[in-house]
């Protein structure tokens, strides 16, 4: 029984980058796993994924490119105002302006550099370095 399926899928993808696979299939498919993966994609964490329909739930394919150090989700999911995002980096990344923090906003979900530009807070789901 899955719990939290986001913390399924970062300790999946974790997990095979450090045996060195090219590839995983993250099991079952949603929406907020997709957003998520797009933006570690923009920042050139993960490489290609689509969604393959198999009727139970769908899969995705995902193509790993080596460039995750770490990565884990963020529990509780705590509200952040955009003027507090520093605290938070401190605390998640290994540095200043290594690795992002992964943030839903009533804007979709974003990085943390991205969420200071637009002047918005929201909920932390994850970080990735």
């Amino acid at each position: 029984m899955l719990n939290d399926p986001l913390a399924n899928v970062t300790s999946l993808v974790l997990n095979n980058e450090a045996i060195g696979k090219s590839e995983c299939l993250i099991k079952p498919a949603s929406r907020l796993i997709k957003e998520i993966l797009k933006v570690m994609k923009e920042n050139g964490y993960v490489g290609e994924f689509k969604e393959v329909e198999d009727g139970r739930g769908n899969y995705i394919k995902l193509a790993l490119t080596g460039n995750i150090n770490k990565c884990g989700v963020i529990k509780p999911r705590y509200s952040v105002k955009s003027k507090d995002f520093e605290k938070f980096e401190r605390r998640y990344l290994p540095a200043k302006d290594i690795g992002i923090l992964l943030v839903s906003t009533p804007k979709g979900v974003m990085t943390h550099y991205d969420a200071k530009s637009k002047k918005t807070g929201g909920r932390l789901l994850a970080y990735c370095y």
